[in-house]
């Protein structure tokens, strides 16, 4: 069961999430579907032939963001999609919440990163294979 549907992320400027976003999503394989002056979106949106695709808007949002336990997990095919998520982040200006490997206390073959993206939003790569 794929639990969500699709996920809005807010930035106070879009020109620095989409470079931002642009490299993380590519790591994912995850197409940009739209590109709009107050909107980004990647990956496909649900239809009633298509039930089970995830759609990430990320939109502009002059909104303050704090401190707070709030993140976004992506699921990752491989541990080399989370280890190339973790970099393609920091190229991009996101800071490190944790380095690429096993958090044993979510499961044994937890494999996960997790960044900050430039305006501070915590987002998070996993795969849950066994290497």
């Amino acid at each position: 069961m794929q639990l969500l549907d699709h996920v809005s992320i807010g930035v106070p400027d879009l020109d620095i999430a989409r470079r931002f976003y642009d490299a993380l999503m590519s790591t994912l394989g995850a197409v940009k579907v739209y590109d709009l002056p107050h909107a980004l979106g990647y990956g496909e949106r649900c239809t009633s032939e298509d039930t089970v695709s995830t759609c990430l808007a990320v939109y502009l949002d002059q909104g303050a963001i704090g401190d707070n336990k709030r993140h976004w997990c992506f699921k990752a095919a491989s541990r080399a999609q989370v280890d190339a998520f973790y970099a393609a982040g920091l190229a991009a200006d996101g800071r490190s919440d944790g380095a690429p490997g096993l958090r044993s206390h979510y499961h044994p073959a937890y494999y996960a990163a997790f960044l900050y993206d430039p305006a501070g939003n915590r987002v998070e790569a996993v795969c849950h294979l066994v290497a």
